[in-house]
């Protein structure tokens, strides 16, 4: 049977973030969309890994892509597929994570909408009809964590490590992929990371910015299917 895939959301998402990709995936394998609980990138991890399969494909976006490097680095042998997603190998800088601040004290004064607006600039995001609908749906999906949520996660992302260790001794096949639009994790920046690990694949949507899941679905589906196969082929 082919392996399970786990799908990990981003920053103030859930599973509606890969709602497509997930459908597509599902008809052939397992699919298992699961949730960050925990304060820190290492307390997510380590809570989901006992509920994990044995063996298991991995696709994190954004946060969700920095506990897919944790439970690597937890548990290599049991990673065997990973795929990331506009994710940022790097620590936050001390000035980026100086700038959040602001927004936790703005939705602390009751203008949760106006942060999580400044979250995710629009310029973030592929110019075209389709943005302010994604910009709708990153909304509806930050108002289902709520202030807490918001305070949790951006303390989990000012907090995280640097992977760059861990994707350097990445014995499996890794996936990076990028929205050419991107402004909060640059193209480049993603790049980077697939020169970091051994066996790694790199490619660059111009169809969408930080959240190509929900700006081309179709094409992240097709993406993740074709890097699976090859992949089984290849073992």
């Amino acid at each position: 049977m082919s392996l399970p895939i786990v799908f990990l959301p981003g920053y103030l998402c859930d599973q509606r973030m890969f709602l497509a990709q997930a459908f597509d995936l599902s008809q052939s394998r397992i699919v298992i969309q699961a949730p960050l609980i925990g304060e820190r990138c290492e307390e997510m991890a380590s809570t989901l890994l006992p509920n994990l399969p044995p063996r298991f494909a991995l696709v994190g976006a954004s946060l969700g892509g920095t506990v897919a490097l944790e439970i690597l680095r937890k548990a290599p042998e049991r990673v065997k597929r990973l795929c990331l997603i506009a994710t940022d190998v790097f620590p936050d800088a001390p000035e980026v994570s100086a700038d959040r601040e602001p927004l936790l004290v703005q939705a602390r004064a009751g203008r949760f909408a106006e942060a999580v607006r400044a979250t995710l600039p629009p310029e973030a995001l592929a110019p075209g009809v389709g943005r302010a609908h994604v910009l709708e749906t990153f909304a509806e999906m930050a108002e289902f964590h709520g202030l807490t949520g918001l305070q949790i996660q951006t303390r989990a992302i000012q907090r995280r490590r640097d992977h760059q260790s861990t994707l350097y001794r990445a014995q499996c096949p890794v996936q990076i992929i990028a929205g050419q639009h991107d402004t909060i994790v640059t193209p480049k920046r993603q790049a980077f990371m697939a020169e970091l690990a051994p066996r790694a694949e790199f490619t660059c949507l111009e169809t969408a910015g930080h959240l190509p899941t929900l700006e081309d679905p179709g094409a992240v589906a097709h993406i993740l299917r074709d890097w699976l196969e090859a992949k089984q082929k290849a073992a």
